[in-house]
């Protein structure tokens, strides 16, 4: 009976890692998309990478991508790859969230 239920309790965790995975990349996503929407030289694509990355927890890894720019707004993606609590088994691949912001007006 103990080992059922301790791989319930693993399968609990790994859900909720992946549901964490999932917040941290709308997270970043969001960070990425805001600050690269802003004007130089705050702003920018570059900027906008490194917020994202630096937005989400240090034992994860963001990867911020932006798929589709305008004039009017800037898309932000960032995949977030969810950690395995079984060592070797992942049953889980990136989780990806998008966010797009306007760019901010800097006319006088």
């Amino acid at each position: 009976m103990v080992p059922f239920l301790m791989l319930i309790a693993l399968a609990g965790v790994q859900l909720g890692l992946v549901a964490y995975c999932g917040e941290q990349a709308g997270t970043a996503a969001r960070t990425a998309a805001r600050t690269a929407a802003l004007p130089d030289p705050d702003g920018g694509v570059a900027a906008g990478r490194q917020a994202g990355q630096d937005a989400v927890s240090d034992w994860l890894t963001a990867t911020i991508g932006f798929p589709q720019n305008d004039e009017a707004t800037i898309k932000a993606e960032a995949s977030v790859r969810v950690p395995s609590v079984l060592p070797g088994v992942h049953l889980f691949g990136p989780v990806s969230r998008t966010a797009t912001m306007p760019k901010e007006d800097t006319t006088p």
